[in-house]
């Protein structure tokens, strides 16, 4: 038991997942923060409306100032979360790009593993041995084919001949004209009824 629970399992968090993570949080508070600002500025222009219509120009005057000095801090906000986004979106196409070059890596060290295995001399072997073999199979084939003479060939077309004319056996033609109108029957007489012969 106690090895089940005081093992420790390897996180598969990088540091990079950490700098991301750490990242989109900040993005999230300024977020926060020029949501805060946008209503600030709301309510403190409705203010220095109301101030106007009471007459206090003055503190209409400061307020608007405030006012003019969170927008510019709006307009660094939005900066700030900009480059943010722009930092995780680099982390995370850099983390791809490690990706693809670890897979080349495995795929190039496999290659090279492969190569060692069969070289180019033995490929050329190979296909060496391939073309000897075919053409030692070619020279039999001629042998085997030269061997029949001009007779044998005849004899054995007239032999596919025979077979084929087996195959397909037609009927006479009778050599006598067919009569133009077929006789009828006549018809079937009473004919005696056989008797019966009794039983001794």
């Amino acid at each position: 038991m106690g090895n089940l629970f005081g093992r420790k399992r390897r996180s598969r968090v990088t540091e990079q997942d950490k700098a991301v993570l750490q990242l989109k949080q900040q993005r999230d508070k300024l977020r926060q923060y020029q949501k805060r600002l946008n209503l600030n500025l709301e309510r403190e222009r409705a203010l220095a409306r109301q101030l106007l219509k009471e007459g206090k120009k003055e503190k209409a005057m400061l307020l608007l100032k405030k006012k003019r000095y969170q927008e510019q801090l709006l307009d660094k906000t939005e900066n700030q979360i900009s480059n943010l986004e722009r930092m995780v979106q680099d982390i995370e196409f850099t983390q791809i790009e490690m990706k693809v070059i670890e897979g080349l890596k495995i795929g190039n060290e496999c290659l090279n593993k492969m190569h060692q295995v069969m070289s180019i001399e033995e490929v050329e072997r190979i296909i060496g041995e391939t073309q000897d073999a075919v053409e030692y199979q070619r020279q039999i084939d001629e042998i085997l084919a030269g061997s029949l003479t001009e007779e044998d060939e005849d004899a054995i077309l007239e032999e596919l001949n025979a077979i084929t004319q087996e195959q397909v056996e037609l009927p006479e033609v009778p050599s006598e004209p067919l009569p133009e109108k077929i006789p009828e029957a006549s018809p079937v007489k009473n004919r005696p009824k056989p008797e019966l012969v009794a039983a001794s």
